[in-house]
């Protein structure tokens, strides 16, 4: 019997944000502040899209090249 993975969420919670990128959840604010991380609200709780979070990545990568 396989079990099938479940399909990866399009958007984060900053708690799975914080743990993904290994920051505070003050930095994860400050980014989302600063706008180099962008986010919505669903409701009271914030929301990071996933694109945004490979975005954030891709941007630090090629500032240290």
């Amino acid at each position: 019997m396989t079990t099938a993975m479940p399909p990866i969420p399009e958007a984060l919670m900053v708690p799975e944000v914080m743990t993904a990128l290994r920051l505070s959840r003050s930095k994860v604010y400050d980014l989302i502040r600063s706008k180099q991380l962008e986010s919505f609200t669903a409701g009271r709780a914030r929301r990071i899209p996933v694109d945004s979070v490979r975005q954030y990545m891709r941007n630090r990568i090629e500032e240290n090249d």
